[in-house]
């Protein structure tokens, strides 16, 4: 039998579809082939058509069966990855309302910062382990305050994911980590969120019904089978979002283990079964895909959104888009740690959880037009986006998740050998990188909640390691110096 995986991203869409007993990866597509179109209608917005999501999902499907030559009568089950803190509304008739605000979109700060003083900050941390922030919550108060007319067609909220779980059966639901994405979970209570719904004045008939994660959610219509060429009655029975997902893809399930990934955004990701937060909301606890009343398994999630998004824009901008990613990697290679004295604040994709949500912008500092090339650039971006890493984790070690070996698939910003040994040298963690990503780690999760595999255990089986990457001791001064010099300059910022 087969598994199916799909991770639902800002930037493309990619589905993988997996041989079941084997773990075996027979084919991977993604669309579109450049990033997906991201509106920004004011500084700070951002925001996508759901239907662009499903019609590059069609794409990559399609693909996928093409190469693989698998017939879809022997495809077991469908798992789903999804970018976080989205917010999808439709109305009764299940059209979308208005395109989806997406995570990066930061218009709902305020609204949360006002919600989290008013509720009050200690009742907020013990019952929601956050502030309602700039999170799905936030953003639905939005639109309640500036599209009324909107807002009172509204039948169900969803997260990105299930938007796409509904596509594929017909059937809103969520789950329990989904609404905790959102901070619409009461962690004290275990249950739906009331105190926050009701301060923001929601319907809480808008609250889909609430499915376990790992289990047959439902299963895939006649409608969707004709759209995507796969047969009716496929499984739908994992759903989870990206960092979450990117930890079990991982096999990282237990307290003390860590994840991470450096796409657009970037995310440290480390389990903890002790109920703790952050007082400052800087990094953020939700459930993890295999928490429940019986164990705690909580995530503690560091997001830092100007990552790859950073190297994108260096790219096409200092590059011309006439150099290749490994091209800006060797000449990095070729300038010193430290990037002869050049400081980057990788800030500038909206506001940052980790600086108290402040839009601070991207700041170059240091560049001397006498010395410095493009290559000093490109080290210093490179830099900035592992020093921000750092400083996350310096919070997160506070309130007790200590990361002495990082797992991450081997890709994105991890195929960079300057971001792995800066990670390593100025974090003194081992980075372990596995043949894995999100959408076959949503397979796996799919064969786990379908009962295909009896455990997570039998699931990650195979999972491979490609490469251990060790703190250079020699080293570590250096890097420990060009961390102190990029900390002094954020400081000044903030």
């Amino acid at each position: 039998m087969y598994l199916l995986g799909f991770d639902i991203g800002s930037s493309s869409v990619k589905a993988s579809i997996i041989n079941g007993d084997s773990g075996e990866c027979l084919a991977s597509a993604f669309y579109p082939k450049q990033e997906m179109k991201m509106t920004a209608i004011q500084p700070g917005w951002a925001e996508q058509d759901p239907e662009q999501w499903w019609a590059n999902l069609k794409l990559a499907v399609a693909e996928i069966m093409d190469k693989s030559k698998v017939d879809p009568t022997a495809i077991d089950s469908i798992g789903i990855s999804y970018q976080m803190h989205g917010l999808v509304v439709v109305d009764k008739d299940q059209n979308v309302l208005r395109p989806s605000i997406i995570w990066c979109d930061s218009r709902a700060a305020a609204i949360g910062d006002k919600a989290m003083k008013e509720i009050g900050e200690q009742k907020c941390l013990e019952n929601l382990l956050n502030s309602p922030g700039n999170f799905t919550a936030s953003k639905l108060k939005w639109v309640k305050d500036n599209e009324p007319e909107l807002y009172a067609k509204i039948d169900k909220i969803m997260l990105p994911g299930d938007y796409i779980a509904m596509k594929l059966s017909g059937e809103v639901k969520t789950t329990a980590g989904n609404l905790s994405e959102g901070i619409l979970w009461n962690f004290k209570e275990n249950s739906v969120a009331k105190m926050l719904i009701d301060y923001y004045g929601f319907e809480e008939s808008f609250i889909p019904e609430i499915v376990p994660t790992f289990s047959v959610q439902s299963e895939v219509n006649e409608t969707a089978a004709k759209e995507l060429g796969l047969a009716p009655g496929i499984k739908i029975s994992y759903r989870a979002g990206d960092q979450p997902n990117n930890a079990l893809s991982l096999n990282v399930l237990n307290p003390g283990e860590i994840a991470t990934t450096a796409g657009t955004s970037g995310v440290v990701y480390g389990v903890s079964d002790e109920v703790k937060y952050d007082p400052k909301s800087r990094v953020n606890t939700f459930a993890h895909v295999n928490h429940s009343t019986e164990a705690n398994r909580l995530g503690v999630l560091l997001c830092i959104n100007g990552t790859g998004i950073l190297n994108s824009w260096l790219n096409k901008q200092v590059g011309g888009g006439n150099i290749s990613y490994e091209g800006m990697n060797e000449a990095a290679s070729k300038v010193a740690i430290g990037s002869d004295g050049i400081s980057i604040l990788p800030f500038g994709n909206g506001a940052e959880r980790v600086l108290e949500n402040k839009n601070l912008g991207s700041v170059m500092s240091g560049i001397n037009f006498n010395i410095h090339s493009n290559a000093h650039l490109f080290r210093a971006a490179q830099e900035g986006i592992v020093f921000s890493f750092k400083y996350g984790m310096e919070i997160m070690e506070s309130i007790g998740i200590d990361a002495k070996v990082i797992r991450a698939g081997k890709a994105n910003m991890f195929l960079s050998p300057i971001f792995r040994e800066t990670l390593a040298g100025v974090s003194g963690a081992t980075i372990e990188l596995y043949n894995t990503d999100g959408s076959v780690g949503a397979a796996r999760g799919a064969g786990i909640g379908s009962g295909y595999y009896k455990s997570p255990a039998e699931a990650f089986s195979n999972l491979t390691k490609l490469e251990t990457i060790e703190p250079d001791l020699n080293k570590k001064a250096e890097y420990e110096a060009a961390y102190g010099n990029w900390k002094s300059m954020l400081e000044k910022f903030i």
